[in-house]
């Protein structure tokens, strides 16, 4: 197939990875870096040999581009994707798919207005790891799927990271710095959701910075640092959740389990694209299960490569909007479950992605 030409928005730490693996796949041609700071720009294109650095509005202007990869800050998610689709260009965007569920509804109706395409990270679970606990289930291993349990525990960034204040920020806290990757993991195991409830918690009015740059600065937090989330699937299974910035002190909870009427699945943290995955069968004891698909390594980009596929040979592309609008209304529907005291009622839905294709000599799980 003809490749897509590809320009990245935003060139700051997270787009090394994406640079280096968007050169790597034949679907996509990388051809531009953009940033507010054209300077950055102009570094990131010498650094990865692109032949055009551009502002934002340069690179919207270029009528080569067909996807544009929107790696800026939350907070302007939205804004860049609009403008994308605006000038008629595809989006692929980092997690979340935008701050509110309005300006995530605006994307989507635009895009759909415009016959365009929308996709959005997180894409960990076109990885082995979570393709191959999908196969599982699908191939009955634990039999009827009946609940799944996932746990993102941990102290808070602001000791290692050099500029943690928007962690703690309205749009920020764990549910939306780790949820999408675990909520688009349960999707892509189990299916949609119907509706969520939960209780969320600011523990720590104020955190102190530890890390090197800004040590000793104190932080006001505005945002739930620990959610305990329940979820009803549209299938009839049943899940929890809980993402914390609170347990100072460690963990050693599972990051996902699933449990179906003969068996229990140990699925590998869904940050990652590979990882170990345990099954236990009734009466018997967990087994290391051998990777049946491929995509283990940091293959961050593989969701624009997927939609570029989409885009010149039809379907539907993996990692779409509707699934990220899906876990954005999620994120938001424990918050609100929690501060009004019921549960939260779904308005969307999606479809469970297709999965990947398994690796030739993967084995089969009868």
């Amino acid at each position: 197939m003809k490749p897509v030409k590809v320009g990245v928005v935003g060139c700051g730490n997270i787009s090394q990875i994406y640079f280096t693996n968007l050169k790597k796949y034949p679907e996509i041609e990388l051809v531009a870096a953009a940033d507010i700071d054209l300077e950055r720009a102009k570094m990131r294109a010498a650094e990865f040999e692109l032949p055009k650095a551009y502002t934002v509005e340069q690179l919207m202007a270029d009528p080569e581009i067909e996807i544009v990869v929107n790696l800026t800050f939350p907070k302007a998610h939205a804004n860049v994707c609009l403008q994308a689709l605006e000038a008629g260009k595809h989006v692929y965007v980092e997690k979340p798919l935008a701050v509110t569920r309005e300006e995530g509804r605006q994307v989507l109706e635009l895009a759909a207005a415009k016959g365009l395409r929308v996709a959005s990270a997180p894409e960990t679970f076109l990885g082995g790891g979570i393709q191959t606990c999908r196969k599982l289930i699908d191939d009955g291993a634990i039999g009827q799927t009946i609940s799944i349990s996932g746990f993102m525990m941990g102290g808070g960034p602001e000791g290692w990271h050099p500029d943690p204040e928007f962690f703690y920020e309205v749009g920020g806290g764990p549910m939306f710095d780790m949820g999408p990757y675990y909520l688009t993991a349960y999707i892509a195991l189990l299916g949609p959701i119907r509706r969520v409830t939960g209780s969320a918690v600011i523990s720590y009015p104020e955190r102190t910075i530890t890390s090197e740059k800004k040590n000793g600065k104190v932080m006001k937090v505005e945002t739930p640092t620990h959610i305990a989330g329940v979820l009803d699937f549209e299938s009839g299974a049943v899940g929890t959740l809980i993402t914390s910035f609170d347990t100072k002190a460690g963990t050693s909870l599972p990051n996902i389990e699933v449990h179906g009427s003969a068996g229990s699945l140990l699925v590998p943290d869904p940050n990652t694209f590979g990882g170990t995955v345990k099954l236990r069968r009734l009466g018997g004891e967990w087994e290391e299960i051998a990777l049946t698909h491929g995509n283990t390594d940091n293959n961050r980009g593989i969701g624009v490569a997927d939609m570029a596929r989409a885009i010149r040979e039809g379907g539907q592309h993996r990692a779409n909007g509707a699934m990220a609008y899906h876990v954005l209304e999620a994120m938001h529907g424990f918050h609100d479950a929690s501060r009004d005291g019921k549960h939260y009622v779904m308005e969307s839905t999606c479809q469970r992605p297709e999965p990947m294709p398994a690796l030739e000599s993967s084995p089969t799980a009868s």
